[in-house]
């Protein structure tokens, strides 16, 4: 099959979640564990077929489950749970799980982290179980060929430090948050604050090992080409158990350059976020700089704070002297820039404190979750001077729901748009996420800040398309 007629079919696939037969009749579920047990027990042995499957009535079954969860909107009561979680221990055990499940028709969820915003990989309104892929997160840096084999279950904050352990001057292009697991990242296409030097995650993949639906372990030589392009961005549980991705580094400078400002709208933030939207994209390409436009409160007034923090790879010299250049409204100077190495950046990046160890990227911080709903859109026209203050206006009056403004350019422009499922490249100025996060339970907080959302989201998308 050709990449042509692949991406109808990945489109399907991704539209319906992975079903193994779903045409078998379900029935209890203590019967279910007993007859899934019975099922893993023939090539696992039953004490560690036990020990790796959580029933609901298991004292265990709901920290294992809560563990990855990091959107509390999905963790209520009322929230459709696994009837079982499986937690492999070893590649074979995902093999005899996945042909199990197809056996005893089941809907499997594959789970390897947290971020999944929607709790795609654990909710389901048909009766399921997850995969969680927690213990699979082996990591083996190759210093000989720049790459490493990183599991699905690792986070990417324990890849950053296993890089850095090895080499000073290498690093990885992907996420910002630590906690993010490997596997769905990847899978998703994996963005970060090098996008626009070294573009995707996926752009850096050059092996993986799949368990495909007949339970068999394949690499890239074995799945295909048409596989390996599908599991690089098309969400990769739509055709299978990625158990682990071998992927190339890429070289970082010794010294690398953050830095952060502040505006709020009567310090000339609306000359700043126009601005932005030219410069952005368009800048040498070691330079990354996220936008976050916030509602806040000062002095009991309600108006609206612009937020540019920036990653360049490179001295802060080079990076003000560019900056004076190109975008003098931001009024960079040497003082408010941090030179420091490529795995300090990332620890500041995350607003760790300053003097804050590496080894901090290994807290997997499980039972982190809060209240929350993002969105994303694609912009290809910079928003005019009028529509980004009836965005201010609109801000202010929504009330809570910020966004953030992440560009796009250099590299994305130059990779093709078919090279991988992951399309949107060329012609992007940047990525808008819609962000709002809150802390009360309850129907009524969810509809209000869900509804905050929609109609920031439809003011957007009809005013400025």
């Amino acid at each position: 099959m050709n990449r042509a007629t692949m991406r109808p079919l990945l489109l399907l696939l991704l539209l319906s979640p992975v079903v193994f037969n779903l045409q078998l009749s379900f029935a209890a579920s203590d019967p279910i564990n007993q007859s899934l047990l019975q099922c893993l027990s023939k090539t696992i042995p039953a004490g560690e077929a036990s020990s790796i499957v959580y029933s609901q009535s298991h004292p265990s079954y709901s920290s294992v489950l809560r563990a990855y969860i990091r959107n509390a909107r999905f963790n209520t009561s009322s929230t459709p749970k696994p009837l079982l979680i499986i937690t492999p221990s070893d590649d074979s055990h995902v093999s005899t799980a996945v042909t199990c499940a197809q056996t005893l028709g089941f809907r499997l969820k594959i789970r390897s982290g947290g971020h999944d915003f929607e709790g795609l990989s654990y909710v389901s309104d048909d009766p399921f179980f997850v995969l969680d892929m927690f213990k699979l997160r082996a990591i083996t840096v190759d210093m000989t060929d720049e790459s490493a084999w990183v599991g699905a279950g690792a986070t990417l904050g324990e890849l950053y430090y296993n890089i850095w352990k090895n080499n000073k001057v290498h690093g990885f292009p992907a996420g910002v948050c630590p906690t993010v697991g490997v596997g769905g990242h990847i899978s998703g296409a994996g963005y970060g604050n090098m996008i626009r030097k070294y573009g995707l995650s996926v752009d850096h993949v050059v092996d993986a090992k799949l368990v495909d639906v007949n339970g068999r372990i394949l690499d890239r030589k074995a799945m295909g080409e048409d596989l390996f392009w599908a599991i690089r961005g098309g969400g990769a549980a739509s055709f299978g158990v990625v158990l682990a991705y071998k992927i190339k580094l890429i070289p970082v400078p010794e010294k690398v350059t953050v830095f952060g400002v502040e505006k709020l709208l009567v310090e000339k933030a609306t000359d700043i976020a126009l601005k932005w939207q030219y410069v952005a994209p368009t800048t040498a390409d070691n330079l990354f700089m996220r936008m976050l436009i916030q509602p806040v409160t000062r002095n009991k007034k309600k108006t609206v704070r612009i937020t540019v923090v920036g990653l360049y790879l490179g001295d802060s010299d080079s990076l003000v002297s560019l900056l004076n250049k190109e975008f003098p409204e931001l009024g960079i100077v040497k003082q408010i820039c941090n030179e420091t190495s490529w795995i300090d950046s990332v620890l500041r990046w995350e607003n760790f404190d300053p003097a804050t160890p590496p080894t901090a990227l290994l807290d997997r911080d499980p039972n982190d979750a809060d209240f929350q709903k993002r969105k994303s859109d694609y912009v290809q026209t910079p928003i005019p001077r009028k529509g980004l203050e009836s965005l201010w206006k609109k801000l202010i009056e929504i009330g809570k729901v910020g966004l953030v403004f992440n560009p796009y350019g250099g590299q994305m422009n130059r990779v093709k748009s078919d090279e991988s499922p992951f399309p949107h490249r060329a012609g992007n100025l940047y990525k808008i996420q819609y962000s709002v996060t809150w802390e009360k339970p309850g129907n009524e907080a969810d509809k209000n800040f869900t509804t905050q959302m929609k109609l920031l989201h439809e003011f957007m998308t009809h005013q400025h398309n």
